[in-house]
């Protein structure tokens, strides 16, 4: 630019002065040209144009050189000696009194650190020698920009491990420790301070605790600077992590606990928001006893900004708790003896097998612990010895995982055992009876299985006795009410068992008393053998002798026991103030802190502390499902259900995002019963909302029982409809969805449902979701080709064929086209039944009016099916009619087709030529 300005001007001079104004030769002015300046500097060695624009009076020619120091040090690379030449006037440059020069200077720092550590053999010392010292310096640079420049260049340095042990040791933390004495600037020190947290985690734990950690304690106490304390304290999580649970729990805990109660709010906001790194740092026992009570102050702490920093860190804390052996998470793939129980473990790998919803009828409140060793040890099959079972009920830290696979499909009973008679089928013990009393866990884990049968066998008597004495509670009118509220939830499994109970009870009280025994047995066995067939559950006879006929007040009392127990459908009014509070009751976390959790559905909280509270309370949801557990679920329960039907989208969305997080946390039986329900109305949210569940569709459904799973079948095509046509994402995200249930559902299943979707997809106007979709028709070929019966794939094929192939849109054509590429390049068909099915209708294409259906043909002859081995090595009909296709378009009137059909271009992917050959993507 600068040469075309100085030509620009001598142009002009001899335009104004002209060659006639000169009257001699002496009077000529030899004016010198601009390439003589080029040819000057061009002449000059690397150093020499370094030396003479460091040496100029120019800043931005000072610049200049700041910014090109890297060219020059590649240029005399060979030389190690100029090498070692350029890096010594970079410390004169260092020297330079314009702070912009400096910083110029520093940001090239580490790019040079990098060429001089790959070229070590010749400069190997350079960067320790030169380079490190100016970094250091700068540090304490009067100018701010110089300052930020340099700690950013030395984090960096540090991250890419450019500095030696040694010289962290000996030349960087020195001059920090000594940036932060109390005689330092304020804004030096502090910046110094936080230069010092962030570097913890990448000198690691032995340099931190001998240099680093006594003067960050010591910075946590300075009473001068606040803004000191506030670095520490926002940094505090950091140290911790590096330096351990005995350095964090001896000298920096009680630093932290200073802090928390900083009488400036910044400072305990800060401390707010780290404080789960800072709990992943101590015992289990400190977490409990001290921190908890700690975070408790923060929540309920004056200023508003620091409560919205303790509720939005509550949940990410609580979940500092979770505890392996007691959120169930545990499976012994080793105990599943039966096959089909084997594969559906290899599914959900960290799911236990799950208890059936029929033995759970009576005890949803309480936790499967409790459930499993309050029952008699015979009402279950285990599928190990019911030794080892014993063994692991005595084993504070085995006892749930006997319980997670406790209750499993019974093997079919030999041809030797007696079989089961109405009577027994129907006691009312084993089905109908009264729950249990609630027992603190932490007392019945300590206590032995021999006093746990003692109790259990007491606990039947007293059911036995209450069914007897409490008849008159049952009338007429409550059953009819009963049925009346669980009629719209027929459609449920669980809710249908209950009608049929209570429908049984109801005639039995309108019958005389032979006739209502009769119907009564014959009613709830049939029910209860088609719920044991369904749920692969059987149970063995507890006693050989005939079990008496229950009455029909025994039907009545516990039709009603059960459903005013079941914590699924009983409403909140059915429990007082007292017991609704000892539903929430835990020991996993401190109950302060979970109350804390589930008040943040409170719209009191929403105007004191944050409107996003409840978006807070819904990201960290699963966290705490998981830290409690799935025995404690019902703790959680009314705060999910309080969420999913939060006014604000936002919070909805966050749910939606991970039901299917929470559905591996709580295993199929609580999903079923839970959180299917919030599921299927997240189906018909906002499309904000719908595109969560929508994202991870494969992945709830992939847990349902497969009855349940088809249930969605009919949905899938409501998500062809959005708010906004325009909002193409959705659908493409439906087609890549679509491609991973194929392996969920049977051929039946995806010709029926799945077909239309993929077809309709595949004639978008947006060409991002034909692309996709092209992949979905493809694997839905190789998955009905691969699953009898074969007439499926045939009936697709020929539905490709007259829905695109004969379109009168050239588009469908062109997609027909696409379609067959897609199905060649991924082996989705033998090539002899391509050969019969797809093929003589695209080669048909040859003869198409329009050049761009002519070109993909082309391509996908030349470039995908020629390149198969059945069409290089077998001689066939319909190798000559490839080839034959191919010798017309060569000669076809359009140059792009005869191109594509004479030549094989490097580019073989079906991308890369899209653009080429697509429509426009509306």
């Amino acid at each position: 630019c600068m040469q075309i300005w100085l030509l620009e001007i001598f142009i002009w001079y001899d335009r104004r002065v002209g060659v006639d104004d000169y009257s001699s030769e002496s009077d000529v002015i030899i004016i010198p040209s601009a390439l003589d300046f080029v040819s000057q500097d061009e002449m000059l060695t690397p150093l020499g144009r370094l030396d003479k624009y460091a040496a100029s009076e120019n800043i931005f020619n000072r610049q200049m050189v700041a910014r090109s120091l890297l060219d020059t040090l590649k240029e005399v690379s060979d030389d190690e000696r100029d090498c070692i030449a350029v890096l010594e006037r970079v410390s004169r440059l260092a020297d330079d009194s314009e702070p912009t020069v400096r910083a110029e200077l520093m940001e090239q720092v580490p790019h040079i650190a990098m060429f001089c550590q790959e070229n070590r053999p010749s400069i190997p010392y350079a960067f320790s020698k030169y380079l490190l010292p100016i970094v250091v310096r700068y540090l304490a640079d009067q100018n701010n920009q110089v300052r930020k420049t340099s700690q950013a260049a030395l984090l960096v340095l540090l991250e890419q491990e450019l500095i030696e042990r040694y010289d962290v040791e000996a030349k960087v933390c020195p001059v920090l420790v000594e940036l932060t004495a109390p005689d330092s600037n304020d804004d030096v020190k502090t910046e110094a301070v936080a230069i010092m947290c962030k570097m913890a985690s990448m000198v690691g734990k032995d340099i931190t605790e001998r240099l680093i950690l006594p003067r960050f304690c010591e910075m946590c106490c300075d009473c001068r600077m606040f803004h000191v304390r506030k670095v520490c304290a926002a940094n505090f999580g950091d140290i911790c992590s590096v330096v351990g649970q005995q350095a964090t729990e001896e000298m920096l805990l009680p630093r932290f606990f200073q802090l928390c109660s900083d009488n400036v709010w910044g400072v305990r906001k800060a401390c707010a928001e780290c404080f789960m790194a800072v709990s992943c740092a101590t015992s289990q026992e400190v977490r409990r006893t001290k921190l908890s009570t700690l975070f408790i102050n923060l929540i309920s702490d004056p200023s508003r900004w620091v409560r919205q920093a303790a509720f939005q860190s509550l949940g990410p804390f609580i979940s500092t708790f979770a505890n392996p052996s007691s959120s169930g998470q545990f499976f012994k793939e080793e105990e599943c003896k039966n096959t089909e129980d084997r594969n559906l473990a290899e599914e959900h790998s960290i799911l236990p097998p799950s208890i059936s919803p029929f033995t759970l009828e009576n005890d949803k409140e309480e936790s499967n612990f409790m459930l499993v060793h309050s029952l008699p040890e015979t009402m279950f099959h285990c599928t190990s010895s019911s030794e080892s079972c014993q063994e692991a009920a005595n084993k504070n830290e085995q006892s749930f995982d006997c319980c997670s696979i406790a209750v499993l499909p019974a093997p079919a009973p030999s041809s030797q055992e007696k079989p089961l008679s109405d009577q027994e089928l129907y006691n009312s013990f084993n089905f109908w009876r009264t729950p249990l009393p609630k027992i603190d866990i932490d007392l019945e884990l300590q206590e032995t299985a021999e006093t746990l049968d003692s109790e259990t066998q007491e606990g039947e008597q007293e059911v036995v006795a209450s069914a007897s004495s409490n008849v008159t509670m049952a009338t007429r009118k409550e059953l009819e009410e009963m049925i009346e509220n669980l009629e719209p939830h027929i459609d449920d499994p669980d809710v249908k068992a209950q009608v049929e109970v209570l429908s049984a009870a109801l005639r039995a009280s309108s019958l005389d008393p032979q006739e209502e025994t009769t119907a009564g047995i014959g009613k709830s066995v049939d029910s209860q053998n088609e719920l044991s067939i369904k749920d692969h559950l059987s149970f063995t006879s507890i006693q050989d002798d005939p079990v008496p006929l229950i009455n029909d007040t025994d039907i009545v009392e516990s039709a009603l026991r059960y459903i005013h127990n079941d914590s699924d459908f009983s409403t909140n009014s059915s429990f007082s103030p007292e017991e609704e509070k000892k539903s929430k009751i835990q020991d996993i976390v401190p109950q302060a802190l979970l109350d804390q959790y589930l008040s943040m559905t409170d719209p009191s909280r929403a105007q004191t502390v944050d409107t996003e509270i409840a978006k807070h309370c819904a990201y960290s949801l699963p966290g705490v499902a998981l830290t409690l557990g799935r025995q404690n679920w019902h703790c959680l329960k009314d705060t999910y259900e309080t969420l999913a039907s939060d006014m604000q989208w936002k919070v909805r969305r966050t749910l939606a995002f991970s039901i299917h997080e929470l559905a591996v946390i709580l295993g199929d039986q609580l999903t079923a019963g839970d959180l299917v329900p919030v599921f299927n109305g997240f189906l018909k949210d906002l499309d904000e909302v719908r595109i969560g569940v929508l994202k991870h569709l494969h992945d709830f459904l992939k847990l349902l029982h497969p009855d349940k799973r088809r249930e969605y079948l009919y949905q899938l095509q409501e998500f062809l409809v959005t708010d906004n046509s325009r909002n193409w994402r959705f659908r493409a995200e439906l087609a890549e969805q679509l491609i991973l249930l194929l392996d969920l559902y049977s051929a039946r299943d995806i010709y029926d449902y799945l077909r239309p979707i993929a077809l309709s997809l595949c004639a978008d106007k947006v060409s991002s979701v034909r692309w996709i979709s092209f992949k979905l028709v493809s694997e839905m070929v190789k998955k009905l080709y691969s699953a009898p019966p074969p007439t499926f794939v045939v009936d697709l094929m020929n539905e490709l064929v007259e829905t695109f192939c004969r379109c009168q849109k050239w588009s469908g054509r062109q997609t027909f086209a696409f379609i067959c590429q897609t199905i060649i390049e991924d082996d989705c068909l033998p090539m002899d039944q391509f050969a019969e099915h797809l093929l003589p209708h695209l080669l048909l294409l040859a003869s198409d009016r329009v050049p761009n259906v002519r070109v993909l043909l082309a391509k996908t002859l030349r470039q995908t099916l020629l390149e198969k081995e059945y069409f290089l090595t077998c001689v066939s009909a319909h190798q000559e009619a490839v080839e034959q296709t191919i010798v017309a378009l060569q000669m076809d009137n359009d140059n792009d087709v005869k191109y594509f059909a004479s030549i094989h271009p490097a580019s073989t992917k079906i991308a890369d030529d899209a653009m080429s050959t697509a429509s426009s993507t509306y």
